[in-house]
């Protein structure tokens, strides 16, 4: 049994030893020192390597060295995940070397960052906001790069996300009756995102909750609710002329139409009985 735990002390020691044999320590060459960082990196040990590399970074100002770990810094985060981080690491990178031939790169995956910080649509979309923006700015800044395209993809993307939180805070709104502050947010998804999957269904019901609310409204709001629905069906016409949905507004269409020529026609023998 006691030699059974020495060697297992023995083996611990042993591992111990070549771990510290990895690590970074009082002595060592900036050389040294960077290729220890990137021995974690190429083994996948982003943690340790994120840590190395910034070791390498304060030791190594104004050199290549410096300037290499800055950028595998930056992308030991983004591989590990911490992408406040990695997006952090990548701009000071770009920051700091503003003539390196990666900085597009490093702009690139500092907009990727903040891509994948972008929570589910119910959430705060902060993130993904910054990400837009961040996406764009690249693509105005690189016309010429071959991830102009993917960026692109990426804003479309994003740009969806938001557009379905407006159209499912209408439809909040909707359920609870609340028809003012649902039509405030069809617009809104209608007007910001028209590009969006969700334009096309924020226009149907769009329609169908102006008449509704012209429907539970006083009189004298009744001709303004119902018009509303009726222009609303024009610019559907315009925007997506081929819909699948078209025959259903055509239907509401005419439901409004009616109903505000019903109106209309109180209004006059109203003031004809005055």
């Amino acid at each position: 049994m006691l030699n059974k735990l020495l060697t297992v002390f023995g083996l611990l020691f042993i591992f111990s030893a070549c771990q510290n044999d990895k690590l970074i320590k009082r002595g060592d060459t900036l050389q040294v020192a960077y290729q220890k960082a990137m021995a974690f990196y190429m083994d996948e040990d982003y943690t340790e390597a994120a840590n190395a590399f910034d070791t390498v970074t304060r030791l190594g100002r104004g050199t290549d060295y410096g300037q290499e770990a800055q950028f595998y810094l930056a992308e030991s985060y983004y591989k590990n995940r911490q992408y406040l981080l990695a997006a952090s690491e990548f701009d000071r990178f770009a920051s700091l070397y503003p003539n390196e031939e990666r900085r597009q790169e490093a702009e690139f995956k500092a907009a990727m960052s903040y891509y994948h910080q972008s929570p589910r649509y119910k959430l705060d979309q902060s993130a993904t906001r910054n990400a837009i923006e961040r996406f764009q700015l690249f693509n105005n800044r690189y016309p010429d790069s071959e991830l102009v395209t993917d960026a692109a993809d990426k804003i479309d993307e994003l740009r969806n996300k938001l557009a379905r939180k407006s159209y499912e805070a209408a439809q909040f709104y909707v359920r609870t009756d609340q028809y003012l502050a649902a039509t405030i947010y069809l617009e809104e998804t209608i007007d910001q995102y028209p590009e969006s999957e969700w334009a096309e269904r924020a226009l149907v019901d769009l329609i169908k909750t102006y008449i509704t609310y012209a429907d539970n409204s006083v009189p004298d709001r009744q001709e303004e609710r119902y018009s509303k629905a009726v222009d609303t069906y024009e610019k559907f016409l315009q925007l997506f002329p081929e819909s699948d949905y078209r025959s259903n507004v055509e239907n509401m269409h005419d439901e409004a139409q009616n109903k505000l020529t019903d109106v209309l026609n109180d209004m006059v023998s109203e003031s004809s009985d005055n």
